[in-house]
């Protein structure tokens, strides 16, 4: 029976592109959680001003991939470190944060915490009830796929690319 984990680390293009490598992965959908607005736009959430974080929603078959292994690639792909900014996207909406649904994940989020702050140092990760997810626009999926020598995908989704498939090896999609 497959599970979800709501995951925030900065553009949701980075995550979804990471995550749909792994295997265990069913989808990866981007979107929007945390805020106020009911439904939210990408423009609107891009303005900071209605509390969401651009998230990603990982399908996932915990018989091949555990929730902890997901947040392994998480405190690896991104920098938990910084409030509100991944790079040069600065605002709320980029912000660290696993939107736990369960008892379960809440308790393997603060374990994953834990581990990961001797590697960090600070973590500003927040961890944190998920309510409600929104779906993202249709554009915003699949984004590296569709355009993989943007400047914007070669310059920050590619390196990201290349550390999971470094580190995270043995848990990729056969082929």
């Amino acid at each position: 029976m497959s599970e979800t984990a709501v995951l925030a680390g900065g553009c949701f293009w980075c995550l979804e592109a990471a995550y749909d490598e792994l295997a265990g992965v069913e989808a990866v959908e981007s979107g929007y959680a945390g805020g106020h607005e009911p439904n939210p736009s990408y423009k609107q959430v891009c303005t900071g001003a209605t509390g969401h974080a651009e998230v990603v929603k990982v399908t996932y078959d915990p018989a091949v991939i555990s929730y902890a292994d997901l947040l392994g690639v998480f405190f690896t792909i991104h920098d938990p470190t910084t409030l509100n900014r991944q790079g040069n996207d600065a605002g709320p909406q980029y912000r660290s944060a696993i939107f736990y649904a369960t008892p379960e994940q809440k308790v393997a989020a603060e374990a994953a915490v834990a581990k990961f702050t001797p590697v960090w140092g600070k973590i500003v990760t927040e961890i944190t009830p998920l309510d409600i997810f929104y779906p993202a626009e249709k554009e915003h999926e699949d984004y590296f796929v569709r355009n993989p020598w943007s400047g914007y995908c070669q310059a920050v989704i590619a390196p990201k690319i290349t550390k999971l498939r470094k580190a995270f090896r043995e848990k990729l999609k056969a082929g």
